[in-house]
């Protein structure tokens, strides 16, 4: 992938100021950042950058301001802990997106090696509108432009985007490293690739199954989604989350997926319950026998020896969403063994395994083994975006 794009050794950094694209949009509790994984994966490359002398000059968005200033989204609150994790000192510049004059003197005076925070650039209705007037503001703070904030690269903004074309720009050391974990993910990957998509709603993820039935050998559904696929097939799914309307639309998807001879692994029994919460009472069924009144909150055992026989034939495995409720026990069951087994195949040098989304990261960390897969996207939208087939601009702006 590093062929097609800039990367942060083909620009000249020695004491240049560096606009730095990162994703500071951390979890914040009580004026704390409560998670800064964000945060230490830019830590190579604003090393990097304050190795040439260079000057880092943090950008970034923080919450949804809607376009004006608001105390409560300052990026102020995040400066701390980005010392914590650089274990440098971190001046913050309180910028006027409308007037950068202030902000151009701050970055003048700072000397070289130092680390600066703009404030938030949703501040500025013209960041999310992709303002070619805020974008040359920005660009004028800086000598190059790094952007090293995947889970902002679907997005077509000033600050993702618009500066990319301004300056000299390449993509950061975490950003490059995304773009060659997904290409061997489904670009160039190792075959047969397997998919194993979960979570709740086939609507959400229409375009992503419609991609992924043309790209890999089989396609594991579970989840919520798997009971709509079900009730498409004819089983009764009893109280199931199921989108009955969407019956048609998992056939389509069916009828792609065999035309383009992908096999379809659906589950093949069920732990059903009768109440959706924590531990409460269950019964194992067959897919063709589900209790009208139960609902099927996690994949059964044999279903789960079917999808860890899929992994077993499969050199590449990409994965975007739980099987099960994995937010209470037991329905965590089926998602904790099967992810448990996509580490071990990994671990043994079998598989190359790429996952992402939210719910997919937790999911994993629940299960203990976030840190065993070749790479794990903490990138929500964009990931789910390149599973899709679909250009991310802020990518695209970094090509060669």
């Amino acid at each position: 992938m590093t062929a097609h794009f800039k990367t942060l050794d083909e620009l000249d950094l020695d004491g240049k100021v560096v606009l730095l694209r990162a994703d500071l949009n951390v979890p914040v509790a009580d004026g704390k950042v409560s998670d800064a994984t964000r945060i230490e994966r830019l830590l190579p490359t604003m090393r990097a950058i304050m190795r040439h002398d260079g000057k880092v000059v943090l950008l970034s968005h923080f919450g949804r301001p809607k376009g004006k200033v608001d105390p409560e989204f300052s990026l102020e609150q995040v400066c701390s802990a980005v010392a914590d994790v650089t274990g440098h000192p971190v001046g913050f510049v309180a910028t006027d997106w409308e007037d950068v004059g202030a902000a151009r003197q701050a970055i003048e005076e700072a000397p070289a090696g130092s680390i600066l925070v703009l404030e938030n650039t949703r501040f500025h209705p013209g960041e999310e509108a992709n303002n070619p007037e805020l974008a040359q503001r920005m660009a004028s703070l800086g000598d190059v432009y790094v952007n090293d904030a995947f889970s902002a690269a679907h997005r077509a903004h000033a600050s993702t985007e618009g500066v990319a074309h301004l300056l000299p720009a390449a993509a950061g050391l975490a950003m490059q490293a995304e773009l060659e974990a997904l290409e061997a993910g489904l670009g160039k990957p190792k075959k047969p690739v397997v998919a194993i998509v979960g979570g709740a709603k086939v609507s959400s993820k229409i375009d992503l199954l419609e991609n992924l039935v043309t790209k890999v050998d089989g396609l594991v559904i579970g989840g919520g989604m798997a009971n709509t696929f079900l009730f498409a097939q004819g089983h009764g799914v009893g109280k199931s989350l199921c989108e009955k309307d969407l019956a048609d639309t998992a056939r389509r998807i069916m009828d792609k997926a065999d035309k383009a001879n992908c096999a379809i692994i659906l589950p093949v029994d069920a732990v059903v319950s009768w109440h959706f919460k924590a531990n409460s009472p269950t019964r194992l069924y067959g897919v063709d026998a589900i209790d009208p009144d139960g609902m099927i909150l996690d994949v059964g055992p044999q279903s789960i020896e079917r999808i860890n026989g899929a992994i077993d034939d499969a050199h590449t495995i990409i994965w975007n969403g739980p099987v099960g409720a994995f937010e209470m026990e037991p329905f965590d069951a089926g998602t904790v063994a099967i992810a448990k087994h996509v580490a071990k195949r990994t671990h043994d040098g079998h598989l190359i395994s790429v996952a992402g989304g939210g719910d997919t990261v937790s999911a994993l960390a629940h299960a203990g083994v976030k840190d065993a897969l070749t790479y794990v996207s903490t990138a929500g939208g964009a990931f789910l975006e390149w599973m899709e087939g679909k250009p991310l601009p802020g990518v695209e702006a970094l090509k060669k």
